[in-house]
């Protein structure tokens, strides 16, 4: 090839994740990006031109799939490249040793992102571990019950329900509503539900199907005064939105580093509370702990990649140089576009809530009576990347915008949405 890449080429290869294959694509040789300088991310005044820049994403592909999977940036990509070179040909104990020692200081940076502290971060491999680990760690059994909401992923739904069978505990559910009531009736529906029984309180606080927002703090909050334990499913929370764990007080909130963060794939992160630590039982006794905290007791999960845990803090480093909340009112901003346009659009029906603080940047809509599958292909045909949603539940498509998108992304996606409808497929 000349130096370019055809949009089905650059789908093979990102679709592996494989950095090593696309940093030594031709297409990529020599390409520099500018770098985020102060006056490119002043508070107010981002310059997202230079922010979309720091990604390998071309101009003809449009990613739109943050609730599952994102982009990595180009120094998530090296880091992991260039360690991962160094520790296979100079595997000395040494630089083992260093290697090691950087996952503390990833761990430093995820509990200051997080208004936590280093002791209560446990640095996972997703959030479905992080929410197994939870739901295995706790010491339950009959009598208990578990109160969780019904539109919880399956890590935080299923999970508690098949170990509800084996070691004897209730598991009783808080029915998502279409659309969002808002957040006081949520607020009444899970209050009702408690019982002198429920000991643990699991709810996703922005969910992946429609991007509803439930109210983190508040829920919490009630939880703690009735003496619950909380679990807040943070996968469609951290990397997006600006997280004050020390606002918040839950006992435990769970993220992934590969969706909205940004960062190496198989990372992820688990706060427990200090209130918690001493009732949390490992799920896994093995070597390669952490060095303090409860990391000490509970993160020796054997060989990782550690590489990959040192791009996890680069990454956040990222994150910070933008500044959170800029990131979250980027990505809600692109998020309100798309729901304004599909909805005008004759046929598209909006699952994603029309009010802005009853959603995320998780945007699900059904096409008229076309078919998802057939529409996700479409999509992918014209260099959209997507989801969809099959079944009864809230069909169609799931478009999950985020900063490294631009309005001609918005666009794009729009008006490939309303060609379906005007002419089929």
């Amino acid at each position: 090839m000349n130096g370019s890449m055809d949009r089905r080429e650059f789908t093979r290869l990102f679709a592996f994740g494989g950095s090593a294959a696309l940093l030594s694509h031709p297409r990529f040789k020599g390409v520099a990006a500018p770098p985020l300088t102060p006056d490119r991310v002043r508070s107010g005044a981002v310059d997202w031109a230079s922010v979309r820049e720091q990604f390998l994403i071309p101009e003809e592909v449009t990613v739109l799939n943050a609730a599952n999977l994102c982009p990595a940036p180009r120094q998530v990509l090296e880091t992991v490249q260039a360690h991962t070179a160094r520790l296979d040909s100079e595997p000395f104990p040494s630089y083992r040793s260093e290697v090691q020692a950087s996952k503390e200081r990833t761990r430093d940076l995820l509990a200051s992102h997080l208004r936590a502290t280093p002791e209560e971060i446990l640095i996972t491999r997703n959030t479905s571990e992080a929410n197994n680990w939870v739901s295995t760690g706790l010491a339950l059994g009959p009598g208990d019950e578990v109160l969780i909401f019904s539109d919880n992923h399956p890590s935080n739904n299923t999970a508690w329900k098949k170990k509800a069978e084996r070691f004897g505990y209730t598991v009783t559910e808080v029915p998502h509503v279409d659309p969002h009531p808002g957040h006081e009736y949520y607020m009444r529906a899970f209050e009702e539900a408690i019982t002198s029984n429920t000991r643990v309180l699991a709810f996703m606080q922005h969910t992946n199907t429609s991007g509803d927002v439930l109210p983190a703090r508040e829920l919490c909050w009630m939880a703690k005064e009735r003496g619950i334990v909380t679990l807040v499913d943070g996968a469609q929370s951290f990397g997006l939105m600006d997280v004050d764990l020390a606002d918040w007080r839950p006992d435990f909130f769970s993220g992934s580093a590969h969706k909205w963060p940004c960062g190496p794939k198989e990372t992820g992160v688990l706060f427990v509370s200090r209130d918690m630590q001493e009732n949390f039982w490992p799920s896994i006794y093995s070597a390669y702990s952490g060095s303090r905290g409860l990391s000490r007791t509970h993160e020796g999960m054997g060989q990782r990649d550690t590489p990959a845990l040192q791009a996890f803090g680069a990454q956040i480093e990222f994150l910070q140089t933008i500044g959170q909340h800029e990131i979250e009112m980027r990505s809600r901003e692109l998020a309100t576009m798309l729901v304004e346009e599909l909805s005008a659009l004759d046929g598209v029906h909006m699952w994603t809530p029309h009010q802005i603080e009853r959603r995320g940047a998780v945007v699900t809509f059904q096409p008229g009576t076309l078919r998802s599958q057939e529409v996700l292909a479409a999509l992918e045909h014209d260099g959209i990347v997507a989801a969809a949603r099959g079944g009864s539940d809230r069909p169609g498509i799931r478009f999950s915008p985020h900063f490294y998108n631009t309005e001609d992304d918005i666009e794009r996606a729009v008006a490939a949405i309303k060609g379906y409808l005007q002419r089929g497929l």
